[in-house]
C-alpha cells in the first residue's frame, strides 16, 4: 500500500514537471518586418507590416501592442483573445483587431501538428516596439 502511494505520488510530479516543461518548450513564432511607413499626415506615427508565422504548438506571452493591429490569417488556423473579450479561432481569409488600449491575452496556433501563419499591419508611435509585455 504505501509503496504503490509513493508510485502514484511520483507519476503525479513527473506528469506535471513533464505538462510544465512542454509549454515552457513551445516554439517561439518568427516575427519577419515587411514594411514600415511614416505617416506623414500624423506626424510621430508609423506603419509598420510584419508576417508572424506560428510553428506547431507555438503561443505567444500575454502581451499588448500600444498600437491599432490588423490582421489577416494567411494559412493555418490561429486562436486569439483580448482581455474581457471572447477567444476566437481565426482560419485563412480572417480578420482580428487589437486596439491601442488591448492586452493580448491569448495568441496560438490552434495546431499541434500545422504550422500558421498570418499578417498584422500596425499603426503606432514612430520607433516604439511592436510587443510589450505585460506583467
Amino acid at each position: 500500500m504505501f509503496r504503490s502511494k509513493i508510485t502514484a505520488m511520483a507519476l503525479i510530479t513527473l506528469a506535471a514537471w513533464s505538462a510544465g516543461t512542454a509549454s515552457a518548450a513551445a516554439p517561439e513564432a518568427i516575427v519577419t518586418p515587411l514594411m514600415t511607413q511614416p505617416l506623414a499626415d500624423y506626424p510621430g506615427k508609423e506603419g509598420l507590416m510584419i508576417m508572424v508565422e506560428y510553428p506547431p504548438g507555438s503561443v505567444d506571452p500575454v502581451h499588448r501592442h500600444n498600437a491599432h493591429a490588423f490582421v489577416y490569417v494567411l494559412e493555418g488556423s490561429i486562436v486569439m483573445q483580448l482581455k474581457g473579450g471572447k477567444e476566437v479561432t481565426l482560419k485563412p481569409g480572417q480578420t482580428f483587431y487589437e486596439g491601442p488600449n488591448d492586452v493580448h491575452t491569448v495568441g496560438r496556433n490552434a495546431s499541434q501538428t500545422q504550422p500558421a501563419k498570418f499578417i498584422v499591419l500596425l499603426l503606432k508611435d514612430k520607433g516604439a516596439p511592436v510587443l510589450v509585455p505585460e506583467k
